[in-house]
């Protein structure tokens, strides 16, 4: 299956903005972290398909996956 992922701020560094993906079938989005060596605890938030999403999640070709990472400030 194919999934696009996009990747935001801090993650992008070494890696790329947005790229499609061609997935296994059972893959979640954990896979997809892990493949990109993004520590889960990194993960601000994850978006699938423009909902809120679980690092759990399985996905669907054609699902748009967009990750976040923790901002922070003050």
């Amino acid at each position: 299956m194919q999934v696009t992922i996009r990747l935001f701020a801090s993650f992008r560094v070494g890696r790329f903005v947005e790229e499609t993906r061609d997935l296994p079938p059972d893959a979640s989005v954990a896979d997809v972290v892990r493949a990109l060596e993004i520590p889960a605890e990194a993960i601000g938030m994850i978006m699938l398909d423009r909902r809120h999403a679980p690092l759990e999640q399985r996905l669907h070709d054609g699902a748009r996956l967009a990750l976040f990472p923790l901002l922070g400030g003050g």
